[in-house]
């Protein structure tokens, strides 16, 4: 990183980007100037900016900001210290832009997790190669500060398990569907309408986005490579009305959960990762977080079970993250960007998962005629799946279709997919089945 001949001359930033992020990143530091200047032992100033549309009116002044019409040239100027992107996007301009300002001799702070998530371990190559800071804390869970948390907070302990809630859009969606009642396309509807959604919300609703976090916290929390090709991902878009009611009915609340641990097998290690909507239970400290809420628990073997939880997204969380970060550079503090240097990172393959044992929520959609249960119970009989218990309930106005819901006892994941393969084509289902794994306590 460039720096100025005095350790107290101000940390030089540039800012790619200029949408709520960027714009809150320059309004906290003009509000907290004074604070963060004590805090950070020197002053921060913003000295250079890109963004697409130069005139427009954004509600702050940035009339005293260099201006770049290419934000990569941000990379190569003198009175910059530091790149701050926030244009988004896993690879395109972002890419280019943090590539260049590590060229340039140049820290690199960022909120882009897709970019993380796809190239992090090449970036912090070349961070590590040049003595720079790369940090990303906004980038994972808005304005908690998980990413320092699992980093630093927990680096005495051996992590066995970090799992949460990592999207926002999709924990408003279920949350208020708990709450109404409504069905998903309503809620997602209303979701996008109050800005909690994007008018494309594939990334959100397909636990895209949760996935590109999870992969982050991976890394950091086990010290092993990033690997986001492996992280199996289903989102919420087959959860219906009638699954809140009947999870409420049994204790429950559904929440997409993405969880990553190590698994020990008889060849050595392996990753699991993935990103599902779970039954969890309502004492679990998971179940009331609410709204456009994240949460992330860490289990440490000596730490035992921490949880972050605030604000995933936003102009002020977010920008309360970046700010963080820069804070950390004007203090001198580098560092491995994944908590240890990438040369040691542990290069694991992905864990299959077959032979885990959980309890599992299953939900059919199927022609109301006689026979149909029989063929459900004889596949989970077959499949070696035991059934706790089972509801079957007709829906208002479909006579010809019934739900029916089943949760098992506890067994391996394999048996339940088993079950499922038997049931495959089956004329008496008039839907794919629902299966819910219940979160353990």
């Amino acid at each position: 990183m460039s720096t100025n001949s005095s350790t107290t001359a101000p940390l030089r930033i540039g800012i790619a980007g200029l949408g709520t992020v960027g714009v809150g990143v320059i309004r906290l530091l003009e509000t907290n100037h004074g604070l963060i200047a004590a805090r950070a032992g020197r002053a921060i100033e913003v000295t250079a900016v890109s963004a697409r549309e130069r005139g427009k009116d954004r509600g702050v002044d940035i009339s005293g900001f260099a201006w770049e019409d290419d934000m990569t040239a941000l990379a190569s100027r003198e009175d910059v210290d530091v790149v701050v992107e926030l244009v988004g996007g896993s690879d395109g301009p972002a890419l280019t832009l943090s590539r260049a300002a590590f060229g340039g001799g140049k820290g690199l702070v960022t909120a882009n997790k897709a970019m993380i998530a796809h190239h992090g371990l090449e970036l912090a190559k070349a961070a590590e190669a040049g003595n720079l800071s790369l940090k990303f804390e906004a980038a994972v869970a808005g304005g908690i500060p998980v990413v320092k948390g699992l980093r630093e907070g927990t680096s005495a302990n051996e992590l066995t398990k970090v799992y949460g809630i990592l999207n926002g859009t999709c924990n408003y969606i279920l949350t208020t569907m708990e709450a109404t009642g409504a069905d998903f396309g309503e809620t997602l509807s209303e979701a996008q309408t109050l800005g909690y959604a994007e008018a494309d919300p594939t990334f959100d609703i397909e636990g895209v986005d949760a996935a590109h976090k999870l992969a982050i916290l991976a890394t950091i929390g086990f010290g092993v490579e990033l690997d986001f090709a492996s992280v199996n991902t289903t989102g919420i878009v087959a959860v219906r009305a009638a699954d809140i009611a009947q999870a409420d009915a049994l204790g429950f609340v559904i929440r997409l959960i993405a969880e990553a641990d190590i698994q020990n097998d008889p060849d050595g290690p392996k990753l699991l990762q993935r990103v599902r909507p779970c039954l969890v239970a309502k004492d679990h400290p998971l179940a009331p977080v609410d709204g456009p809420t994240n949460a992330v628990v860490a289990e440490g073997n000596f730490s035992g079970r921490l949880l972050f939880q605030g604000a995933g997204a936003g102009d002020g969380p977010t920008a309360s993250a970046v700010v963080a970060d820069l804070i950390d550079i004007a203090r001198g503090e580098v560092g491995a960007p994944f908590s240890m240097p990438v040369a040691q990172l542990a290069a694991l393959g992905p864990a299959e998962p077959g032979g885990r044992t959980e309890r599992t929520y299953l939900r059919f959609t199927v022609n109301d005629r006689p026979g149909v249960l029989a063929e459900i119970t004889a596949a989970m009989r077959d499949a070696d799946v035991s059934i706790e218990s089972l509801i079957q309930q007709g829906r208002a106005g479909e006579d010809s279709e019934v739900l029916v819901a089943m949760v098992t006892h506890e067994g391996p994941e394999a048996n339940v997919g088993r079950a499922m393969k038997l049931l495959e084509g089956s004329d008496s289902l008039t839907g794919d089945p629902l299966v819910l794994p219940i979160l353990p306590s």
